[in-house]
């Protein structure tokens, strides 16, 4: 058969996985690859920047129900199945797409920040046509890249407390912050007082900026004392400015305090400090370059 289209390989992926052990990517591929009678040949199929259609399709399965939190990876380049994902797979064993899928809160959570018009079951061919293909690139970009950033940050989290704190120091020198005679510096050891770096942005170190870092798990948010410990150890530094990184969200409360204090405190989430890293290039590679070309109407003017 032709290569199935990504929504056709979730139920598919569950069966594979319902014994309940992890499975390679690999793995999974061969087994749904033989139990969809996928031939070698339809796997030998290429997308126009090089990858293989099977892989890629696949590659979107796993990436969409890990976003609704159906599987899991337990560690790299693995997949198991989950509570959730075994219960949707008795319910809904023939199909799972992204009907399905968006039932959960956290899928439709990363569909709304990632507003994908490009892989949504319930648009039309009427519709998809009516979008310009630069858009439909863009929207491909922006939704590979939503999906990368959460993958990013689940990594992140899963490294000590002192990567992280370098994480961010290496982040806000590739956004330009220390310029061309600063530097940056990691203070988190024992008597840093709240502080885990400073960046200099001159090189007397008379304009500072430091920064905190917190490694939290995605569902234990940063609230107001964080906050206020951090302004206190700005005080304590006689610096007035600061950025405060967390591997999670703030409260409210948080932002609000931050808005209306004096210092000025920059407050980075899990998702931001991610899209920092993809747009700096930062824990990341290029996987797919596409060239769009136009039409050059210079050469053809009369000279």
């Amino acid at each position: 058969m032709a290569v199935p289209d990504y929504q056709s390989l979730m139920a598919p992926c569950l069966h594979a996985l319902a014994g309940g052990e992890p499975l390679s990517v690999r793995e999974l591929r061969d087994t749904v690859a033989q139990r969809m009678d996928v031939t070698s040949q339809d796997r030998e199929m290429r997308i126009p920047s090089g990858s293989f259609v099977f892989d890629n399709r696949m590659h979107w399965a796993i990436t969409y129900m890990a976003q609704a939190g159906l599987v899991t990876p337990p560690r790299r380049a693995v997949v198991q199945i989950t509570d959730r994902g075994k219960t949707v797979l008795q319910h809904h064993s023939n199909r799972v797409d992204n009907t399905v899928l968006a039932q959960f809160s956290e899928f439709a959570e990363f569909k709304s920040r990632s507003k994908d018009t490009v892989h949504d079951s319930a648009q039309t061919q009427d519709n998809a046509d009516a979008v310009p293909p630069a858009e439909s690139i863009a929207n491909a970009v922006k939704l590979a890249h939503t999906a990368l950033a959460d993958e990013l940050i689940e990594r992140v989290r899963e490294r000590d407390p002192e990567f992280l704190e370098h994480l961010v120091l290496r982040t806000l020198t590739a956004m330009g912050y220390g310029g061309n005679h600063g530097a940056a510096e990691h203070l988190g050891r024992s008597g840093d007082e709240g502080l885990d770096g400073v960046i200099r942005q001159d090189a007397l170190g008379l304009d500072r900026i430091y920064v905190q870092a917190k490694r939290y798990g995605r569902s234990r948010a940063v609230g107001r004392p964080e906050i206020q410990e951090f302004v206190g150890a700005l005080h304590g530094a006689q610096a007035d400015r600061g950025v405060f990184i967390t591997t999670s969200r703030f409260t409210p409360e948080a932002q609000q305090f931050a808005e209306r204090i004096q210092a000025r405190v920059v407050l980075i989430n899990g998702i931001e400090l991610a899209q920092l890293m993809i747009r700096h290039n930062i824990g990341v590679q290029v996987r797919d370059t596409y060239v769009v070309k136009r039409m050059d109407e210079d050469f053809f003017e009369d000279s």
